[in-house]
């Protein structure tokens, strides 16, 4: 007597293999979420180093004054920048007009929350702040004495709440 034997999947196999791949899919996609936000959080700490650094060389070059390359550093140029939103083109006679900083200020925008910029009268001291994507309640900050810290901000994709941590050219402690 020949048994005939059918070979395949039966239907409940099937759906199970589904369910599995279904929720291997979800914890994948999940990761990689969060893989993004802290990719936009690296970069915006990358682009405020940028920033630091370009500074210094304008600093260099225009023998001890954070300004515009275009306007001579005086008492009382470049005017003070209270801590606000940062230019989003190279115009005015602060540092932050720079087209290679004003760049690296749009780009740190684009990957992360609010950005901020504070400067001082006479160029003398700048510093900004900018939110992290990965959590609104951070930001990182920069500024012209070396600092470059973590900041805890109320909410970062509010400007007032970034405006708070940057003061008279400087990150706030």
């Amino acid at each position: 007597m020949k048994m005939n034997f059918k070979k395949g999947f039966t239907l409940i196999e099937l759906l199970v293999v589904v369910a599995i791949i279904g929720i291997l899919a979800s914890v994948v996609l999940a990761s990689l979420n969060s893989a993004r936000a802290k990719g936009s959080d690296a970069a915006v700490k990358a682009n405020l180093s940028g920033i630091r650094a370009n500074a210094e060389l304008q600093y260099d070059t225009l023998n001890g004054c954070y300004g515009d390359a275009g306007v001579a550093c005086s008492a009382t140029i470049p005017a003070v920048q209270a801590p606000a939103a940062c230019p989003t083109s190279g115009t005015g006679d602060s540092i932050f007009a720079l087209p290679s900083i004003n760049l690296q200020l749009v780009a740190a925008d684009n990957a992360g929350g609010t950005v901020s910029c504070s400067s001082t009268v006479g160029g003398t001291a700048w510093a900004v702040v900018a939110g992290y994507k990965s959590d609104i309640l951070k930001g990182w900050c920069v500024d012209s004495t070396g600092k470059s810290k973590e900041v805890v901000m109320a909410d970062n994709t509010v400007q007032a709440n970034a405006n708070l941590e940057v003061a008279a050219g400087a990150c706030v402690d």
